[in-house]
């Protein structure tokens, strides 16, 4: 039995936007055995970490340290429920592996649907400043224990692509110590597990695992523990074709999840092998969400010329999902970007209140034959 085969999705959390009131009650009517508070962020709401397995081997992880990063909290939720259907799978990885995983360290961020917390700082460029609460926290967790890895959970714009054709649908990053981007032994042991990963997860999706840019950011988390001495993987979810609700990235997110931790618990000392993570093509910046083609305003003179739009994520106050509203990001010769969506405008009318689309602004034309 492998872990596809047995992955499940928890019941209740089908959409990708997760209060943090319905995840706090969650952990604490299924999960209290394991999990404690930590913390609280900025707004006082509690910050918690579950804690799980009995293995000499340690790992920290967390999701949510930008709140509208909702794909880590899920593959968590997701792999504990998985598991149960696998007991001796379940215990093979925890007799191996202690896993402490800080659930949504940014909770007003993920209720308010923003990368940034209440103060708004981005949690992941205040590494040094400590100017938020959460920072903090998970600084202090991390202290906490020797950690032999530690796992920082993201997600990605659609914009992603491996090749320029197919949507990077998962990315990983063993991050840089320093500028010159060294290849240290703390780097191999990251790039060994997600060598592992890769290897797995290669044929399920092919052509849409991703490498992340390599390049040493001073104020990042990851950077700066692996920095510190403790081995430190990027994971980032990203879009998945006509699945912008990333159902599909959730699933796969789980199971990289899995695979890595398993890799964690196996690899030891031998970290042969790590020069598989070279073979992942690097992400390329490639896509908007749609790009309207050869369209033809209403002006004097004939000014025919693209529309690049890309859909902004937002929680309307009363809905529990999020709105995905279309923005115009580019206008003119659009032809060093795609869309996931392509629309040829020839000989179709543009129907609008302005002669041209304004740039940053939403979405306020139609398109009709």
């Amino acid at each position: 039995m492998n872990f596809e085969q047995i992955y499940s999705q928890t019941p209740g959390f089908s959409n990708r936007y997760i209060s943090p009131e319905k995840l706090f009650s969650y952990l604490q009517t299924n999960l209290s055995d394991y999990i404690q508070q930590i913390g609280t962020s900025y707004l006082d709401k509690p910050i918690y970490q579950l804690s799980i397995g009995t293995g000499n081997i340690q790992v920290l992880a967390w999701s949510q340290m930008h709140g509208n990063e909702s794909n880590a909290t899920h593959a968590m939720l997701d792999l504990l429920v998985s598991l149960d259907k696998a007991p001796k799978m379940k215990e093979d990885l925890f007799s191996k592996i202690r896993l402490d995983f800080i659930f949504m360290l940014n909770p007003d961020g993920s209720e308010r649907w923003t990368r940034l917390n209440a103060a708004d700082i981005d949690l992941n460029r205040d590494f040094h400043n400590e100017a938020s609460k959460e920072i903090r926290f998970l600084k202090n967790a991390a202290a906490s224990k020797k950690y032999d890895y530690a796992l920082n959970l993201h997600e990605q714009r659609t914009i992603f692509t491996t090749d320029g054709i197919h949507p990077a649908t998962l990315s990983f990053l063993a991050p840089s110590e320093n500028v010159e981007r060294t290849v240290t032994e703390n780097r191999k042991k990251c790039m060994a597990v997600i060598g592992r990963v890769y290897s797995h997860l290669k044929d399920m999706i092919p052509n849409q695992i991703g490498r992340y840019s390599d390049e040493f950011y001073p104020t990042s988390t990851g950077d700066n523990f692996i920095k510190a001495g403790m081995p430190t993987i990027l994971f980032e979810g990203g879009h998945f074709i006509d699945d912008y609700t990333r159902k599909g990235t959730r699933k796969y997110y789980t199971i990289a999840l899995y695979y890595a931790l398993q890799a964690i618990s196996e690899l030891n000392s031998d970290f042969t092998g790590w020069e598989t993570y070279l073979d992942i093509p690097e992400n390329k910046e490639t896509h908007y969400d749609i790009v309207y083609r050869n369209v033809k305003l209403n002006t004097e003179h004939e000014c025919i010329l693209d529309i690049a739009v890309q859909y902004r994520e937002i929680i309307e106050e009363g809905k529990d999902e999020i709105s995905f509203i279309p923005f115009v990001m580019e206008v003119g010769d659009v032809k060093k970007r795609k869309g996931w969506l392509e629309i040829d405008c020839t000989g179709k009318k543009f129907i609008s209140e302005t002669k041209y689309p304004k740039l940053d602004a939403v979405v306020s034309f139609t398109i009709e034959d």
